[in-house]
């Protein structure tokens, strides 16, 4: 992976941009773009309680199509090199651009489950694109020496800040007009960015032409599969009661299907879209341990915050999506001593990964202690500040693991799409499914012992609202001792290695990706 021979590069400039804009101005222009296209899902999770009074669909067909976009943005890393060796900047954008513009009429307007997933899907794909096709071209501004630990602080600080941000414009959109109105605001948006690329950005290819030669586009669609199986029985398993259900014994059985066949393809095809040598990778298996545990610590996100201050705290949609900021608070400060520690002054994996649990740990332990009937919104800052600063830690740190993971560079982008699966999307699902499950048995065997000492029918509800507090707090407390053992477990191990993940240079990237396009 590495190139260690870096020759002085001269005044950073873009030549898809006509040189009477200022250079300095050029890369402003692209992150300009990334901030557009990150904004354009194809549906806006945050407007998901308003979708179902409209549409009729109902939340899990929602978190559904919000996934199948992180699973179209995952599988896309094995080819996005490939893309874009194949076809200019513009080419990229434009084609992206109307695409995305596409994904957010439909999802305005469609109620069918299926067309949603695979907007959804086909969205996420090709904002995974133009993002790295923009990304990519400032990269050497970013960081001249190609240091990804460098490079990934701006990714998260960019992502995971429009996460926040997003939800807070949709919710606040979604109030003054409709539901509606965050497509048609990023369909305006979009449409500006097509103008400016259309005046502003010239069909400029690189020096080798690189036919889409040599792809397993069948094993892209059945990791999707895979993906969608899993995410389908975590979304629905509650609703369709687990193993009882035909559904998600189908999802279950199909899904393994999808898995087998890849692995069995993987013994004998030359280039599989995920290889053996990126499955059984050290680094890869430890992001993917690390993720699973970290977000599933987490995953009270997805399951107490909404109903805990909604129910308990009596907070509507407005003061809800406020809580966002205290998140990118927490993300924009989480990236920023990233940069400082991790990237520039190369502290290790090891003491990394202890302060971003340490961060999770404290998150869990505030709401063990503290939560109650009476908390103020102001007092939610902390764990969210910190649930936003540890998580986004983690995220940079492994994902630059990823890099220094010693695959050559025609794996290190099936690696890529590992991680986005086990970050984005099983990271996101399991920890809610397995949570959400947990507060059910406990909040049933807590109703119970509750009601045996009350005979007032009219008590039941102040009941019921005691029996989730109560259960919040339990299981609270048994994923604090989780995190605390995880600590434990992180500290007594032996981690020397400091991040030094340096990116090839785009010429020696081509060179490889023509060399495998013609095997």
């Amino acid at each position: 992976m590495a190139d260690n021979h870096h020759l002085p590069q001269g005044p950073f400039n873009i030549p898809d941009v006509p040189d009477f804009i200022p250079r300095r101005l050029k890369p402003w222009i692209f992150i300009f773009f990334v901030l557009i296209i990150q904004f354009s899902g194809g549906i806006y999770l945050a407007a998901a309680s308003d979708m179902v009074g409209t549409t009729g669909l109902m939340q899990e067909d929602i978190l559904m199509a919000g996934y199948a976009s992180l699973i179209g943005l995952a599988i896309n890393f094995a080819v996005m090199f490939r893309i874009k060796f194949r076809f200019s900047n513009r080419t990229q954008l434009l084609i992206c651009g109307s695409v995305l513009i596409a994904a957010n009429i439909i999802c305005a307007h469609t109620t069918s489950v299926p067309l949603l997933v695979g907007t959804c899907f086909i969205a996420g794909w090709f904002r995974m694109q133009a993002t790295f096709a923009c990304n990519s071209t400032i990269q050497l501004w970013l960081t001249p020496v190609r240091d990804m630990a460098v490079f990934f602080c701006y990714v998260y600080l960019v992502v995971d800040s429009v996460i926040q941000l997003s939800g807070i414009v949709t919710i606040y959109s979604a109030f003054n007009l409709e539901w509606e109105s965050m497509h048609w605001i990023m369909t305006g948006l979009l449409a500006v960015m097509m103008l400016i690329i259309l005046v502003l950005v010239r069909p400029v290819r690189g020096p080798m032409f690189i036919p889409l030669l040599g792809i397993d586009w069948l094993g892209a669609l059945l990791w999707a599969g895979v993906m969608m199986c899993f995410t389908f029985v975590c979304v629905y398993g509650n609703f369709y009661d687990w193993w009882d259900a035909v559904e998600i014994r189908s999802a279950v059985l199909l899904g393994l299907a999808c898995l087998g066949l890849n692995l069995w393809r993987a013994t004998f095809l030359h280039h599989p879209y995920i290889s053996f040598q990126a499955l059984k990778n050290r680094n890869v298996i430890r992001a993917t341990s690390v993720y699973l545990v970290f977000f599933t610590l987490l995953g009270t996100e997805h399951v107490f915050e909404h109903s805990y201050a909604s129910t308990i705290l009596g907070f509507d949609e407005t003061n809800l999506i406020d809580l966002n900021w205290y998140v990118f608070v927490g993300i924009i400060s989480g990236c920023a001593f990233t940069y400082l520690t991790f990237a520039l002054r190369k502290w290790r994996y090891k003491t990394m990964t202890l302060i971003g649990f340490t961060f999770a740990a404290g998150y869990l332990a505030w709401f063990y202690f503290m939560i109650d009937y009476g908390v103020e919104k102001d007092a939610l800052f902390v764990p969210l500040f910190m649930r936003g600063f540890g998580s986004v830690i983690i995220s940079i740190v492994f994902l630059t693991s990823i890099v220094q993971s010693g695959l050559p560079f025609t794996v290190f982008p099936q690696a890529l799409v590992i991680n986005g699966f086990t970050g984005a999307v099983m990271g996101a699902t399991l920890g809610p499914a397995v949570i959400g499950e947990f507060l059910r048995r406990i909040m049933a065997k807590n109703v119970s012992l509750l009601s045996t000492e009350v005979y007032d029918p009219g008590l039941i509800g102040q009941i019921q609202m005691h029996a989730l507090v109560v259960s919040m707090k339990e299981i609270y407390g048994w994923l604090l001792i989780t995190a605390i053992v995880s600590l434990l477990i992180i500290g007594l191990s032996y981690a020397p290695v400091r991040p030094w993940a340096i990116f090839p240079k785009w010429r020696t990237i081509r060179k490889i990706v023509r060399t495998e396009a013609r095997n």
